[in-house]
């Protein structure tokens, strides 16, 4: 598989809009490209999340990534989408089955060594 959808949420205020993380695997250079109006600390998100997936066992893909986080008009701030995105890199390079995603919403920010660290709005998140 070559393509992954995971589900996550933004905060917007006291509201936590449902966020899709869509990850496409192609030939090409090697690279990672995040669109839909990320902000630095979700591109940044990058080196964290590379660093994550090769320190937890995992092959990072040599291919080119692009990563869409939909709806594109909303912000998305924080370093929360980290697990979201990582989870999508596994299940469309083929190392993590799609099935283990459905029906949930993934939130957290990665540590260089793989690590779930807490994020903040956790009530607003929940609550949705």
């Amino acid at each position: 598989m070559s393509f992954a959808k995971i589900l996550t949420r933004g905060v917007l205020g006291l509201h936590a809009p449902l966020i899709e993380v869509e990850v496409h695997l192609s030939q090409g250079l090697p690279s990672l490209t995040i669109v839909g109006l990320a902000e630095a600390a979700v591109r940044e998100s990058k080196d964290r999340v590379r660093s994550a997936i090769i320190n937890s066992g995992f092959q990072f893909p040599t291919k080119r990534l692009t990563i869409n986080l939909a709806p594109a008009d909303l912000p998305k701030d924080g370093s929360r989408l980290d697990l979201a995105i990582a989870l999508g890199i596994l299940i469309a390079s083929g190392q993590l089955p799609e099935a283990c995603t459905d029906g949930f919403e993934f939130i957290g920010e990665l540590a260089l060594d793989g690590h779930l660290r807490p994020v903040t709005s956790a009530l607003s998140i929940a609550m949705a």
